[in-house]
């Protein structure tokens, strides 16, 4: 997996998309912007006839392959897809709270949320009620949880766990922290 996902990474993201042709929604992604392309062909090898959206750039798909990056210890790679895809959604030219796929406010842009995870490792198990925090980053953090019950923040400081409840419940009988490695 781990292998696939850096290819992805290699082959597919492009920091500037001034040369890559894309005939069917140049919108999302175009000139000087970058993003993570949904196909590339590497080594050749293009199809005569690729699925309609291979030359497109989603940023659902983005998200997806960072945050999976990111659980596998690839921080640099992941963040760096993120930051590409961000880039394109700073409010110059497109609306940076609506990532804009076959339609405004489409789902797919909510793969966001498994960002969290990805770099805080922070899991929720309601059943066995084990809230765990596994960062993939060292130091100190602050960042949003969301359960069926309630909401609130999770982190680290100064080394300790902590979960700071804002409405409603998050019941859990104890927290398995496994510290970042540096």
């Amino acid at each position: 997996m781990r292998e696939h996902l850096l290819s992805v990474y290699r082959y597919n993201l492009r920091h500037d998309l001034s040369e890559h042709a894309n005939p069917q929604r140049p919108s999302f992604a175009l000139g000087k912007d970058g993003g993570l392309l949904l196909c590339t062909w590497p080594h050749g090898d293009a199809l005569t006839l690729p699925f309609p959206y291979a030359n497109e750039v989603w940023t659902g798909y983005e998200y997806q392959v960072a945050s999976h990056l990111m659980l596998l210890g690839e921080i640099d790679a992941g963040l760096d897809i993120v930051r590409t895809a961000r880039d394109r959604y700073d409010g110059r030219v497109r609306n940076p709270f609506n990532e804009y796929e076959c339609g405004h406010w489409y789902a797919r842009a909510m793969a966001s949320y498994g960002l969290l995870q990805g770099l805080t490792g922070v899991r929720y198990d309601a059943v066995e009620k084990v809230l765990t925090i596994q960062p993939n980053i060292p130091g100190d953090f602050r960042a949003f949880l969301s359960t069926a019950t309630g909401y609130g923040t999770v982190g680290v400081k100064d080394g300790t766990p902590f979960v700071e409840v804002k409405h409603g419940t998050i019941p859990y009988t104890r927290i398995a922290f496994t510290p970042a490695v540096k």
